[in-house]
């Protein structure tokens, strides 16, 4: 155990160094002569399929067919039950730091990453060193909606219609096979693909885009780079420590999504209170590595990158998860940003095909380190760097609206408060238990009270006929005897002899 926890240690070290080497000779991600191209305030327009009917769908189900979607996609059936707050979505959009594809609160940089992402969804057929990309020679459209539903040519063409410059199919006709669909298996596909169309990446408001079908039908090809949900699910844990009691993880059938979303939130927050709040965290507001969060494991480069590129179904990005070393509750030293800024580009711009290509060849060789907890947690190199680091389009911090984030935000339960409901919450569940089996026990009680009955009956109504039995034995001597008595019981014979 000593020598595991050294050699990560070394292997911290040894990166640490090629970092800081690398930072030193490349620079930063931007350079102080850097103009930001950013607007003061971003806009956005959160617009979101309406998703009752996919629930209904949903609830409906029986725990066969779900656990069947559980065990093939993961734990994505609890996104539909994400509520998108659009003020704080809003807002955590000013603090984008497109530079360093980070979020920067104040002297905070936080960034989603694979790892917390893959232990939110926990879907096996997501593959470790997998990344998805657009193969030039892909199946049309309609071939790949023929393989995922099982439906023929003449029925997908009928329905793929045209949207701007691209092909999808409306919802409607992917309700009308999940209720009716004849294969079981064809109906969880087709709901799974619906997910992934109206909530994770949905384009064309109650459509599934084909770009969605092609992600969907290598799904295990690729890993999963995020969704508005997710991010807010991501945001609430690293903020708020209700998630705090780490042994829940350790269970084998331990879902954070479940949890997450079972846990209420104000709602009335606005846009202004939330720019008040994310404007003035500071570092011990934050819940550095969540709970939820077991794996130690830092992928932090691939190929000649020194950060991560990810390829999506519209684009590509790239983090650095060196940057956000504290995540994995791991040292923070100085991380290698330099090219950060100029990682994201969309298909169809100059070079993309050429960029695609170099970031799916780079995943062919990636690299790893563990994450080691050791003091001081973050190194003086990087509150050095951190203050003359170029940022771009930071708000400040307004000191006239400072107030503690427990004004905002509901006050959060202790671990011992945590665990308290965890036990009621099990004895309540006991005690329905105990209560249907008492109840089992009448219904079997009274059953047996039943048959004792028809049981007492039938040994009654057999004394009754044994004492009739009797009865007519008794009666038959005695006409017996009358008969002879009368000479009623001679035979022929004594008659004859008598005459």
């Amino acid at each position: 155990m000593k020598n595991e926890f050294l050699d990560k240690v070394k292997d911290n070290a040894f990166v640490q160094r090629w970092s800081e080497n690398a930072q030193l000779e490349k620079g930063d991600s931007l350079t102080k002569e850097c103009t930001s191209e950013l607007w003061d305030f971003t806009r956005i327009n959160v617009v979101q399929n309406d998703l009752q009917e996919l629930k209904e769908l949903w609830s409906h189900w029986d725990d066969e067919i779900k656990q069947l979607l559980y065990c093939n996609y993961g734990d994505i059936p609890y996104l539909l039950d994400v509520k998108v707050d659009r003020y704080l979505f809003r807002a955590m959009a000013q603090f984008w730091n497109s530079a360093y594809s980070c979020f920067t609160f104040e002297r905070v940089d936080l960034a989603p990453t694979v790892e917390e992402y893959t232990a939110l969804l926990r879907c096996l057929r997501f593959q470790v060193d997998k990344i998805y990309s657009r193969a030039v020679n892909t199946p049309t459209f309609v071939k790949r909606l023929m393989n995922i539903t099982g439906m023929s040519e003449q029925w997908v063409e009928a329905r793929v219609q045209q949207k701007g410059s691209g092909k999808c199919i409306p919802w409607e006709n992917l309700r009308d096979l999940i209720q009716t669909h004849p294969d079981m298996k064809k109906r969880v596909d087709v709901l799974a693909l619906s997910i992934y169309g109206l909530v994770i990446f949905p384009k064309a408001l109650r459509h599934v885009d084909e770009a969605v079908a092609d992600l969907f039908d290598r799904l295990g090809e690729g890993r999963f780079i995020g969704c508005a949900q997710l991010l807010l699910v991501w945001f609430h844990s690293h903020f708020w420590r209700v998630e705090k009691a780490s042994y829940r993880p350790f269970f084998g059938d331990y879902s954070p999504l479940k949890e997450i979303v079972t846990i209420s939130r104000k709602d009335d927050i606005t846009a202004e209170k939330w720019m008040a709040i994310l404007q003035n965290l500071q570092e011990e507001d934050i819940e550095w590595k969540v709970p939820w969060m077991v794996s130690d494991e830092i992928l932090y480069r691939c190929g000649s990158y020194d950060w991560v590129p990810l390829l999506g179904i519209w684009g590509a990005v790239g983090y650095a998860p060196l940057l956000v070393l504290r995540q994995y509750r791991s040292r923070q030293f100085i991380p290698m940003t330099q090219g950060l800024a100029q990682s994201g580009f969309s298909y169809g711009e100059k070079d993309s095909k050429k960029k695609s290509r170099e970031i799916y060849n780079a995943w062919n060789q990636t690299y790893r380190i563990k994450g080691v907890a050791v003091n001081p947690m973050v190194t003086p190199e990087y509150n050095e760097w951190w203050i003359r680091r170029v940022n771009d389009n930071i708000p400040r911090p307004n000191l006239e609206e400072a107030r503690l984030i427990e004004e905002y935000l509901r006050v959060v339960p202790f671990e011992l408060e945590i665990i308290k409901q965890d036990f009621e919450k099990k004895t309540l569940e006991l005690e329905r238990k105990i209560g249907q089996l008492e109840e089992e026990k009448v219904y079997l009680k009274l059953d047996v009270d039943v048959q004792k009955s028809e049981a007492e009956n039938l040994k009654k109504r057999k004394r009754e006929v044994e004492v009739d039995l009797d009865s007519l034995k008794t009666d038959y001597k005695q006409l017996y005897q009358s008969m002879r008595n009368a000479g009623l019981g001679k035979t022929p014979e004594q008659w004859r002899q008598e005459i």
